[in-house]
């Protein structure tokens, strides 16, 4: 056992009495401990211009992530918009079998406004340092797309039912027949890729552009807006989840399907509400503590400038985790995502761009 997993057990150990008292009087969640490697996180800092700029963070429990580069951006973007948000990091395998990582994200600049992006922008690294391949998805060059107006928060997942990777995201446009008179309701999509150079043709996967709802001032329509998709394969059960931002009730919902392609058959109204918070949130996140059934459930309060994390091991349960344990507010960090990376790729990434101290915070 080497120093810093040892650390991390001692650690644990210290705060039984703690922890165990939050957990049965306060019903939080019980902090567990990781067991191997450390965690990266990407993510953007605002709206204007210079913010929308990747972003990177690193932890070594999972819990409590250093900004990297002195929280500068990470990535010189070079085509597109020159702005991206809502970046997703995907662990993968090349054509040789070589282990590679490709960001994707949302080619937007918000300064522009709300219905003004069509694209997506991708980069591939081999060593989380050195970014190549940097590639614009176009959503306006497929059929029946040309009036694209909204391509956000895109993610990546790996489809065994057909062997390649689906790309999905919320995509809407001027000429969406499913949702009249509502331009502005985004569903989620997908497209199918090998290569992260061809796609295939949009194709729906889950949303709820057939949905009556009526909102506080009693006006009744059609098409209630669906983003922010982030889909978890749960191996105990077999079956994959979809958490996604509520509209109505600024939440976190979750749909469930036995493959990536069945949410297309899921009802547009069988969805539950899983996030616990009082703010609006949007822009979830989760990630597996390593050599543990405990996920984190991260989320952006937009509306408050801060991060809401909760806790579970079924992925429709959750416990809220105490603020004062989990330290990611000093970086500013708007829709991310987090990934698990060994320790050799930690010190890489800190010889790289060195890496700075977490803040003490007040305990809650």
């Amino acid at each position: 056992m080497n120093f810093n997993k040892l650390l991390r057990y001692l650690t644990a150990i210290l705060m039984v009495g703690v922890n165990l008292w939050n957990f049965v009087i306060n019903d939080y969640a019980w902090p567990v401990v990781s067991k191997d490697g450390a965690y990266l996180m990407v993510y953007f800092v605002g709206n204007a211009p210079e913010e929308q700029t990747i972003h990177m963070a690193v932890s070594e429990d999972g819990y409590n992530f250093a900004a990297l580069n002195n929280n500068e951006t990470i990535i010189e973007q070079t085509m597109g918009t020159g702005c991206v948000r809502d970046p997703y990091i995907y662990k993968t395998k090349d054509e040789e079998g070589k282990d590679c990582y490709y960001i994707v994200a949302t080619d937007m600049d918000a300064m522009q406004g709300w219905t003004s992006n069509h694209a997506i922008i991708f980069w591939k690294s081999y060593d989380l340092v050195n970014w190549e391949d940097e590639f614009v998805l176009d959503f306006r060059t497929f059929e029946g797309w040309e009036g694209c107006n909204r391509a956000w928060a895109p993610q990546i997942i790996y489809d065994e039912t057909v062997g390649k990777h689906m790309v999905y995201l919320a995509l809407s446009t001027w000429d969406d027949h499913n949702t009249p008179l509502n331009e502005y309701c985004a569903q989620h999509y997908y497209v199918y890729t090998e290569d992260f150079k061809t796609f295939t043709q949009p194709e729906y996967l889950y949303g709820r552009r057939g949905e009556v709802a009526t909102n506080a001032d009693g006006w009744t329509f059609t098409g209630v807006q669906c983003i922010d998709g982030d889909m978890i394969y749960d191996e105990k059960d077999d079956c994959y989840y979809l958490y996604f931002k509520e509209d109505l009730t600024q939440k976190i919902a979750y749909v469930k399907a036995k493959t990536p392609r069945d949410f297309a058959k899921v009802k547009d109204t069988d969805y539950t509400i899983v996030s616990l918070n009082y703010f609006g949130v949007e822009g979830s996140f989760m990630y597996n503590i390593t050599g543990t059934n405990k996920w984190i459930m991260f989320m952006d309060e937009y509306s408050n400038g801060t991060f809401f994390a909760q806790m579970t091991s079924d992925f429709e349960n959750f416990r809220q985790y105490r603020r004062a344990l989990y330290s990611v507010d000093h970086l500013r960090p708007r829709h991310g995502s987090v990934t698990t990376i060994s320790m050799d790729e930690y010190e890489r990434l800190i010889d790289a761009y060195g890496v700075s101290e977490i803040p003490a915070k007040e305990k809650d």
